[in-house]
């Protein structure tokens, strides 16, 4: 970034979202929205992904109004149900026997503002992961090696996710939590871009 770029904030609590960045080359300041995620039977994963991160994002932009603004949002969806994060060890088993043997769609919904410039934008991605079919035994091995409360889905596509995961058709980061291919051509519009090598 030149000297007088804008400064990037990543509206986000999720350690998986800042980690694709800095991997991707990006220098950013986080700044954690305090928003409540909604999720309702009336939206599409889509349309629920796209409100949520425009709520994270406002309420950040509107704080930092000179500086450029990213947030995101991830969920998973199965047939027309949306599939959030589980509320206990016992709900992440149930979404991943749900989710056993079968093909889900996952949805990154990103939305970026400069409030100052008046300019904003929002794109989502959506990917869809075939899952393996999954005994009890797996289940149990595979929540003793994770966290499953701060996924959407109960699972995570990194670290052990090749347990459970038998391919991701489409982005890969956008399973993770956020889709570098376009997110990368999106913080550039707002003179966004990656540290020299």
């Amino acid at each position: 970034m030149t000297s007088d770029a804008p400064r990037f904030i990543l509206a986000s609590a999720s350690p998986r979202r800042r980690q694709l960045l800095a991997d991707a080359g990006f220098a950013f300041d986080v700044v954690e929205p305090e928003v409540d995620e909604i999720l309702s039977a009336n939206f599409t994963v889509s349309e629920a992904t796209c409100w949520n991160a425009l709520r994270k994002g406002l309420v950040v932009a509107r704080a930092h109004p000179e500086q450029v603004v990213l947030a995101a949002d991830t969920l998973v969806g199965l047939g027309q149900q949306i599939i959030g994060k589980p509320a206990d060890r016992a709900a992440a088993a149930r979404i991943l026997r749900r989710l056993s043997g079968r093909t889900h769609v996952v949805v990154s919904a990103v939305f970026i503002a400069h409030l100052r410039r008046g300019k904003s934008e929002s794109f989502s991605v959506s990917s869809r992961v075939v899952f393996k079919r999954l005994s009890d035994r797996m289940i149990d091995n595979y929540l003793a090696l994770i966290d499953p409360l701060d996924k959407a889905g109960a699972y995570a596509a990194q670290g052990h996710g090749s347990a459970i995961i038998a391919r991701i058709i489409g982005s890969r980061s956008n399973v993770i939590g956020l889709p570098l291919e376009k997110t990368r051509a999106g913080l550039a519009r707002f003179d966004v871009h990656r540290r020299p090598a």
